[in-house]
């Protein structure tokens, strides 16, 4: 059988829908955040990049930076294996203790990512508590539905973002059964935030655990930057925090909080920590002096708002439509795969601008976007040249303007 044929078939058909993904060859360059350098087939040029996860330019951060060196300098670079054989360094306290605080719990557990800590912690806690029932918002991560399908616990979906619909299927679940009421804060791809209050009431009320996702949030929100629950003063009511040290924080890793028989839970059961090499503690260094930084510092997110507005009233001004939310996250709404993906293109080869595309399976077909997020190191200046190039192209595909 020629299977590179039955590949090869496939990933031209996903050519032809306009959904086939192509990754930027990109080189960050230290202390020019977001500037960055393009390796394409004519060489190599600078460009702006209006999409990056690290919203805050973190990983670029001195303090930060100098806490990875000081790590290696001190321990070399790998953990050495996992936790459970080579023995957990001293940086992965240090980080826990910090995670533990910033969302004042009793403890915390790290993963080597956002994604493994919500596959991890969701499969071990949907297999170990008989009986138990997941309910998941319908818009949740990736990571959320597979953790949540490899825990083989019953699951229900609510309507996104939808009290009364959670309101009606937890009252549907047998009292004596383990609930968990499994959602995030700010949804990735429209940046839209959830009604937490409402959602918390709504799950005390029937008795269920809450598990909420927080990685689009941690940093950015609240006055140390324990995100959207700190914020609404809820964080002492959410029975696990989940969140990421690769965005706001600007390194990489996931990490769960909560009580401490929770998270040694997990720890003694969940496949994922167990069997994985822990991060290297330059790594779990860096991360713990980012985290430190932000809890004291508003300085940065104080800067990415006010570009944050600044690119949403230039959009507005000019008729570029463009989703609406109370985050960060700016969704320009393009509808259409091939269009998405030329835009992303002329904007790279002629503008210098690096926006990737985001189409299906990541969003809905139909809904086709730029994801843009602008940082406190992007510079008016670079909003001007964002809007004048998206003006441009919007005239030259032909596409509908906003009305105001």
């Amino acid at each position: 059988m020629d299977f590179d044929a039955l590949f090869t078939a496939q990933l031209d058909a996903l050519k032809q829908e306009g959904n086939y993904r192509i990754f930027a060859d990109l080189e960050r360059r230290c202390g020019d955040f977001p500037r960055a350098r393009n390796h394409g087939d004519e060489g190599a040029r600078d460009v702006t990049v209006w999409c990056s996860n690290d919203y805050l330019g973190m990983g670029q951060h001195h303090e930060v930076m100098q806490a990875m060196k000081d790590a290696i300098d001190a321990c070399g670079t790998g953990a050495g294996g996992t936790r459970n054989i080579s023995g957990t360094n001293h940086y992965h306290l240090l980080l826990e203790e910090e995670l533990a605080d910033l969302h004042g719990k009793e403890a915390a557990l790290l993963f080597t990512s956002g994604y493994v800590s919500n596959w991890a912690a969701l499969s071990t806690l949907g297999a170990r508590l008989p009986g138990a029932v997941i309910l998941s918002d319908a818009g949740n991560h990736a990571s959320m539905i597979e953790g949540i399908r490899h825990s083989r616990a019953d699951k229900v979906i609510w309507r996104h973002n939808d009290v009364e619909d959670l309101d009606r299927k937890l009252a549907a679940v047998g009292p004596d059964r383990p609930k968990i009421v499994a959602f995030e804060s700010v949804y990735s791809m429209d940046g839209d935030i959830c009604p937490m209050a409402e959602i918390v009431e709504v799950a005390e009320k029937h008795g269920a655990m809450t598990y909420l996702d927080e990685v689009h949030a941690v940093g950015l929100y609240g006055p140390r930057g324990g995100g959207i629950s700190e914020r609404e003063g809820l964080a002492d009511r959410i029975t696990l925090i989940e969140g990421t040290l690769g965005k706001a924080y600007g390194v990489v890793g996931g990490y769960i909080t909560g009580s401490a028989a929770m998270c040694d839970f997990v720890r003694s059961f969940a496949s994922g920590f167990i069997f994985t090499t822990a991060l290297p503690p330059a790594v779990a260094a860096a991360a713990q002096a980012s985290i430190r930084h932000l809890k004291s510092s508003d300085m940065e997110r104080m800067k990415q708002r006010r570009q944050v507005a600044r690119l949403r009233a230039e959009l507005d001004r000019i008729g570029i439509p463009h989703m609406a939310n109370d985050s960060h996250i700016i969704p320009v709404m393009i509808k259409d795969p091939v269009k998405c993906r030329m835009i992303s293109d002329i904007l790279m080869d002629d503008w210098g601008i690096y926006v990737q595309p985001i189409n299906y399976p990541t969003v809905p077909k139909g809904t086709e976007r730029l994801r843009i997020t602008p940082s406190p190191l992007h510079s008016d200046e670079d909003i001007a040249r964002l809007v004048e190039a998206l003006s441009e192209l919007w005239s030259h595909c032909a596409l509908a303007r906003a009305v105001a």
